[in-house]
């Protein structure tokens, strides 16, 4: 047994080395990773990936230092089997530590491609502009953005659970590369995966479920067939209603873009799945439109997506379902737009988005002006501009090949200007002569003032 443990102990030092020597060459991201500085992520999530990192690092360092004197002291004599469980234990956390570093890496290594780092960043000014809400107190995470191959979009949001533990510090939104090919899949997809974000600090989603229990609500609690598919459906809705208040009209084209599928699939009913069917979601957010910005238009659209995937065809069951759900659907945009949760006002999405101030009209408005002046866009607030470019190209006033390239420009023009403003705020603290700027991550808003922004396990999609 003396020279089996012996042999084992060997074996197992080697193998407690190796790892060391591996983690050794984890180096912060601050000295590994090249990029233009507009490129670069927000001070806030840049020092807060780095923090969790270095933090797992350290405390595996530590347990296995800890092995290591195990097995020179008490553990020389161990048996083999329980010196192998303690390393088993060691080396899954080291995957673990790899995993988040490999998780951060991709949203960062992508910084350094040509033109997508500058892209990358204005998505990043966008995406807090899309968290940013008239709420106080509000405390939103940063947000950094990266691009992935698939057809949809995601977020894992920030203080959920990391691979092996611990918390993210940020938020970080994962959107398909074909989405940026134009404003509205860009700008949809964006919006509506940090409007997962937003609902889980607000705690909008149990409130809107609770809420729904009491108005549909039957003897026992029960609810029918279409509230309680809504109830399933409901962090996805509002993530939608998220969108929408944004952007309007541009949130349900970009939504057409994302789920114009082989009709088999728009018409496809998971008992399991979160996410409305895509006929069905359609036609809930043309419901949500018309309440939060009225205009023909959604009409119109919740028309033209129903002349594209007619029902004629589908079974009697199938036809019943639907009939039931676009009957239940006004109600439902009813109880979401005028809900207060936890009974405070300024929770609905009413007093969440001001969506008097992004109307069709105000933002046709909008676009013509800047058609004179191309800096009023350039000074709007992202989520603002992106949804005039869309209102615009939804009127026919703008074609998508100049909405891609005025899309384009505005990312590389939060970047840079974000960046500007950071490094007004080292210049400050380096130079007492510097005017005191107090915000830390900025995107440019009307009459051209930087704009405060947000600092700071599950994937959505």
């Amino acid at each position: 047994m003396y020279g089996t443990s012996s042999t084992a102990r060997r074996l197992l030092v080697g193998e407690a080395r190796a790892l060391l020597t591996r983690l050794d060459r984890v180096q912060p991201f601050a000295v590994r990773e090249t990029m233009l500085p507009a490129a670069a992520l927000s001070p806030a999530a840049q020092i807060g990936i780095e923090r969790t990192l270095v933090a797992g690092r350290r405390e595996l360092k530590g347990r296995l230092h800890g092995y290591l004197a195990w097995l020179d002291g008490a553990g020389a004599e161990a048996a083999p089997a329980e010196m192998q469980r303690r390393f088993t234990a060691l080396r899954w956390r080291f995957n673990d530590v790899l995993g988040q570093f490999d998780l951060f890496q991709q949203t960062i290594t992508q910084r350094s491609e040509h033109e997508i780092g500058l892209w990358l960043s204005g998505m990043d000014v966008a995406a807090a502009d899309a968290l940013d809400v008239p709420v106080r107190p509000f405390d939103p995470p940063p947000l950094v953005c990266y691009l992935d191959r698939g057809p949809g979009a995601a977020i894992r949001r920030a203080k959920t659970r990391l691979p092996g533990g611990g918390s993210s510090p940020v938020a970080i939104v994962r959107v398909p590369r074909e989405r940026m090919v134009g404003g509205y899949g860009l700008s949809a997809s964006l919006c509506h995966e940090v409007g997962h974000q937003g609902a889980a600090l607000l705690g909008l989603v149990p409130s809107l479920q609770a809420g729904l229990r009491a108005r549909a609500g039957g003897p026992g609690g029960r609810l029918p067939l279409p509230w309680a598919l809504f109830h399933r459906w409901m962090p996805e809705i509002v993530a939608d209603v998220w969108a929408i208040g944004k952007l309007g009209v541009t949130a349900t084209m970009g939504l057409i873009g994302v789920i114009s599928l082989p009709r088999r699939f728009v018409f496809r009913v998971d008992p399991h799945d979160t996410h409305p069917f895509p006929w069905i979601r359609v036609h809930l957010g043309v419901a949500v439109g018309e309440l939060l910005h009225p205009d023909p238009q959604w009409r119109a659209l919740g028309a033209l997506w129903s002349a594209l995937y007619p029902v004629e065809g589908l079974g009697s069951e199938g036809r019943a379902l639907l009939a039931s759900l676009t009957s239940a659907a006004p109600e439902l945009a009813e109880l979401l737009v005028s809900h207060r949760p936890y009974g405070r006002a300024e929770l609905s999405p009413e007093r969440l988005f001001r969506p008097a101030e992004r109307s069709p009209d105000r933002l046709v408005a909008l676009y013509e002006a800047a058609r004179r002046r191309p800096e009023l866009l350039d000074r709007a607030a992202p989520t603002l501009a992106l949804a005039a470019l869309g209102q615009a190209r939804a009127a026919g006033l703008v074609s998508p090949e100049a909405e891609s390239r005025r899309v384009e420009r505005l990312l590389r023009g939060w970047a840079l200007r974000s960046t500007l403003a950071t490094t007004a705020v080292c210049a400050r603290r380096s130079s007492p002569a510097v005017r005191p700027v107090t915000h830390r991550k900025t995107a440019p808003v009307g009459g051209g003032l930087p704009r405060v922004m947000p600092e700071e396990e599950s994937w959505h999609r």
